[in-house]
């Protein structure tokens, strides 16, 4: 039995990715493969770090295709050339429609910069996300990595990792210490605990 054959889709920067793909590097991650980074974005430098690493890439840009499910289409046609089995978002900034998610049950993961169920759902993202914690004045915020599904943030939780917010703490900061302290180490865990479950037909 093979290794999960993983995508990784993105837009921007890729720093979740880059956590992915140095996880292969230091054993976390062992029973997945990324055999494909597809991006969004024709600009993302996530797509530098996946060239840099070898890795194969697709870019879809949802403005030039004619509509959502074309996008859509062209999205699982490159997912079916490479084989692919399990999908990871990271950083990807389009909303995929419920027939996208209803074609990969449980087998879509995303990472959200906030302990679900706070913090979460439609119109957050981003900076907004620790804004929000601020604004709202918690005392510890995190990461969660969860399923998929038709709701925004609504899937199965598979891991959550917890981050104190500190006196004097900005959205910038704090939405740095959350990837460093949380997302770029329990997404490849979350990874590795889904690859290694898919290779053994087995749920998580």
């Amino acid at each position: 039995m093979g290794k999960t054959k993983i995508a990784v889709l993105v837009s921007g920067g890729g720093t979740n990715l880059q956590a992915l793909i140095d996880s292969v590097a230091s054993g976390v991650l062992q029973s997945g493969e990324i055999a494909l980074v597809l991006s969004g974005n024709r600009d993302a430098y996530a797509l530098e770090r996946a060239a840099k690493a070898g890795i194969a890439t697709e870019i879809v840009v949802k403005k030039e295709c004619a509509d959502q499910a074309d996008f859509e289409q062209k999205i699982i046609a490159a997912l079916k050339k490479y084989g692919i089995e399990l999908i990871v978002l990271a950083g990807f900034m389009n909303i995929l429609s419920a027939d996208f998610t209803e074609r990969y049950p449980e087998r879509i993961i995303n990472v959200h910069p906030s302990l679900i169920p706070s913090f979460c759902g439609k119109g957050f993202y981003g900076l907004r996300v620790h804004e929000a914690a601020l604004e709202y004045g918690v005392k510890v915020t995190g990461a969660t990595v969860h399923f998929v599904n038709e709701i925004p943030d609504g899937g199965r939780i598979i891991a959550q990792k917890a981050v104190e917010i500190q006196a004097g703490d900005t959205p910038e900061i704090l939405q740095k210490r959350v990837m460093e302290q949380a997302e770029w180490i329990l997404l490849p865990q979350a990874v590795e605990t889904v690859s290694a479950a898919m290779m053994k037909g087995e749920t998580v």
